[in-house]
């Protein structure tokens, strides 16, 4: 299959992330609850379920676009120089793409999960708050976290999409078709969603703990060997329910709407 030219991927990736957490932010709400340390009634429970939207809203198209034009041009350019398009090419163009990508997604992620937590009375005062107390860097809480987080879901996810479309391709003897690509998606979205659920609760709970406490300083397998003595495995998987439903569905929307922007585009 050809690779979409740069400025595709640009407005592609951007309609997916956009169309995604617009649609889906209620679930993202609750898993967030589901994974604070304060538990999900004393978070918000069923109130308030778009707090946060501001922030996420204005995150998502910035987010998906780097990301997918990162993923797209490294596959590009590794193949124009001889490699073959197979799942270490995958890997590696997700995993670069998920940490450039997470430059623009972690702040926004800080800003979002706090409202969603009801910590804070919104979002200008959280960023507030946060530069206060901690400066730009706080902004950047997790960041690292983060990265471990999407480069093994990247690991699963991508190459599986690529894998089921090559499948479908196969079977059909032509390129998917964006409702095929959105199956493949969510398939493989909700399986990598489910499988790394603990390194999703371990980013929650840094990004949440408040400034300066014991929690905000720790890494992520300090948090998960936290979290697997305080909670044990239900709370290792806090919140996998509603990831791996809104990832699923999710999945769907984002390959099926990137794969259709981009057929549209590139005709």
């Amino acid at each position: 299959m050809s690779d979409p030219a740069f400025i595709s991927s640009l407005i592609a990736g951007g309609c997916a992330g956009t169309a995604v957490d617009i649609s889906l932010f209620p679930l993202d709400t609750i898993k967030t609850r589901l994974q604070s340390s304060q538990g999900f009634w004393k978070a918000g429970g069923f109130s308030r379920i778009y707090a946060g939207i501001g922030p996420a809203a204005a995150g998502s198209a910035p987010n998906a676009a780097i990301f997918f034009c990162t993923y797209d041009s490294v596959k590009k350019m590794a193949k124009q120089a001889g490699a073959n398009d197979g799942t270490a090419l995958h890997m590696t163009a997700a995993s670069l793409g998920e940490i450039t990508a997470c430059l623009v997604r972690v702040p926004v992620e800080v800003v979002k999960q706090r409202r969603q937590a009801s910590v804070g009375n919104s979002s200008l005062s959280i960023i507030k708050d946060v530069l206060n107390s901690e400066g730009p860097r706080g902004l950047y809480r997790g960041y690292l976290t983060t990265v471990l987080r999407e480069i093994p879901f990247s690991f699963i996810q991508f190459p599986l999409w690529e894998f089921l479309k090559r499948q479908v391709s196969v079977k059909t003897g032509s390129e998917p078709t964006p409702i095929q690509s959105s199956l493949c998606g969510a398939i493989s979205g909700g399986f990598a969603a489910a499988v790394t659920t603990p390194l999703d609760v371990a980013k929650t709970r840094i990004m949440l703990a408040p400034t300066g406490s014991p929690e905000a300083a720790m890494g992520i397998f300090t948090m998960l060997k936290k979290v697997g003595s305080d909670k044990g495995l239900k709370g290792l998987f806090a919140g996998v329910t509603p990831r791996t439903t809104w990832i699923f569905i999710g999945g769907g929307f984002f390959f099926g709407v990137y794969e259709k922007v981009i057929s549209v585009l590139e005709r």
